[in-house]
């Protein structure tokens, strides 16, 4: 379930954004990481350097709270840490929960502070620690101006809170004046947090307005792989929301045909205009180099997530999916192109305009032209595609037509029909290996539901390994598909019922850019691709 992430003020007139700008969310959510696990480590010195200065010099050993409090902050620190190593996290949000971790991390470091032994006869510590936690958190964890202000003063509350845990614990009080002077460093600390905070405030607001993409502002992150990300926008004018796909490509040769691909998928998707295929609103470059473009966001699910979450497809519901597909397919095939990436993650199933279960077909960046040679489908060492939904010919290298699309759309029927891929191997070179060179099951002595023969009969002939063999076309596949017999045809009031005991779950729009996949040197496994379909 998507999470607002980065949210703009959506009035026209608007001209302050209430929150920092993306790029700087995931610059600090990556400094949260590292300064969380070097207070870890910091913890960890310190208190193992203390009591070894403690016991020479004949101090007491530190009592149960002290080391309750550095047990709790090494973990609150790797905990945190933890969380910004997960690429599915809002950095939003993750900020959030770092400001929250501020404040805990400064009570812990009061009360170690604090109730740490002191020698017979000696006055209370002077300032502490927390003046500096202050200072470095406000400078290298950004936040919005009135969050920051919150979390300082939170912060900086802590330390004399800290000092009444030791009196609760039989230390001694001291004057008032003393107490005072103490806190005076946390105080000064916590006021040029403040001011440090205002002025990266600022600099956000205008990093913000310089990243503004055409007329959207990016709102939420939807995903990230391992070239760029996908982002939900809305426009700045009008009341529409839209998906973002952004990309910024090395200087590399992978970099370069990355952005290629890129930019080659957008002027592809903006020329189709099947209401089946994702609509394209705007595409460009961002003041800093990213590529990007606009589509038109999506409320539904993936179908591989269909399948995960809710099981194989009744038959009916199939027949259903696969002739919207085709539909899309059609167009495409008839403009010369081949997608070369069916898969149930690039087919999207949700409400639109009011129709239940209609079908967007999303990624077209691995799209060729007809007239393409077969040395041009792949690289050394690169395999362009998905292992489980590859056509023979894609495996081998060789010439494709719209008929491999085919081949994997009978995979991606087979897979919502059984819940099971076509083939089950270890390695994704032994599958590859297997839709070269493997007759496949038929789906009905894989499951016990019922398969209609018709419909069984139209995959495996979208399986075959030799193109000639399949339907010739996405629009005779279709017309195949509409005369099955179905003992029970999917209707419009089923897809009515399923959406509104299931929809409005999840909010999707398209996958995310990575890298091509690669076989490692002595062609043993296959590397998948460092970000996979949102």
């Amino acid at each position: 379930m998507t999470r607002t992430c980065c949210k703009a003020d959506s009035s026209p007139t608007g001209s302050r954004p209430r929150t920092l700008p993306p790029a700087l969310l995931s610059a600090g959510a990556r400094r949260l990481g590292i300064l969380a696990l070097l207070c870890a480590f910091a913890n960890v010195g310190m208190g193992v350097g203390s009591r070894l200065l403690g016991a020479h010099l004949g101090l007491p050993p530190p009592s149960g709270t002290v080391l309750f409090a550095e047990i709790a902050a090494v973990a609150a620190s790797l905990g945190i840490f933890a969380l910004t190593r997960r690429t599915d996290q809002d950095p939003a949000e993750l900020l959030d929960r770092g400001l929250v971790y501020e404040v805990g991390m400064g009570f812990l470091i009061a009360v170690a502070y604090h109730c740490w032994p002191a020698p017979p006869g000696q006055m209370p510590k002077g300032w502490s620690p927390v003046a500096v936690w202050l200072v470095a958190f406000a400078l290298l964890v950004p936040a919005t101006r009135g969050k920051n202000f919150l979390a300082t003063v939170a912060t900086a509350l802590m330390d004399p809170l800290g000092l009444m845990v030791s009196f609760a614990l039989g230390s001694p009080a001291p004057p008032a004046l003393v107490v005072a002077s103490m806190f005076l460093p946390t105080a000064i600390a916590a006021a040029a947090a403040v001011v440090g905070s205002r002025v990266v405030s600022e600099l956000s607001e205008q990093a913000g307005r310089a990243q503004e993409l055409g007329s959207y502002r990016l709102v939420s992150l939807l995903g990230r792989g391992g070239m760029g990300e996908v982002w939900r926008a809305e426009h700045r004018m009008l009341a529409r929301d839209a998906a973002i796909k952004l990309v910024r490509g090395g200087t590399d040769h992978s970099g370069r045909e990355l952005m290629a691909r890129f930019e080659r998928e957008a002027k592809v998707t903006a020329g189709l205009r099947s209401p089946h295929t994702v609509q394209l609103y705007d595409f460009g470059r961002s003041d800093d180099g990213a590529f990007y473009y606009v589509m038109e966001l999506l409320d539904g699910f993936a179908l591989d997530e269909i399948v995960r979450r809710f099981g194989p497809l009744a038959p009916g519901r199939v027949v259903h999916v696969m002739r919207q597909v085709c539909h899309s397919l059609a167009e495409a095939h008839a403009a010369g192109l081949v997608h070369r990436d069916i898969k149930p993650g690039n087919i999207f199933l949700g409400r639109y305009g009011g129709d239940p279960d209609f079908v967007k077909v999303l990624d077209f960046g691995l799209v060729k032209t007809l007239a393409a040679s077969g040395a041009d489908l792949t690289q050394t060492g690169l395999i362009a595609g998905t292992p489980a939904y590859m056509p023979p010919e894609m495996a081998l290298g060789r010439a494709v037509d719209g008929r491999t699309d085919l081949y994997a759309l009978g995979a991606v029927g087979y897979t919502l029909l059984t819940g099971l891929p076509v083939f089950e191997r270890a390695t994704a070179l032994e599958t590859i290996h297997d839709h070269a060179s493997t007759i496949p099951i038929p789906p009905s002595r894989r499951v016990a539901t019922p398969i209609p023969p018709g419909l069984e009969r139209v995959l495996l002939d979208c399986l075959a390994k030799e193109p000639h063999e399949r339907p010739e076309s996405a629009r005779a596949l279709e017309a195949r598909l509409a005369e099955i017999r179905l003992p029970e045809p999917w209707k419009r009031e089923d897809a009515e019922r399923w959406w509104n005991r299931n929809g409005g779950q999840t909010v999707r729009a398209a996958s995310v850019p990575g890298p091509a996949s690669e076989i490692d040197p002595e062609g043993t496994r296959l590397t998948p691709p460092a970000a996979a379909a949102l």
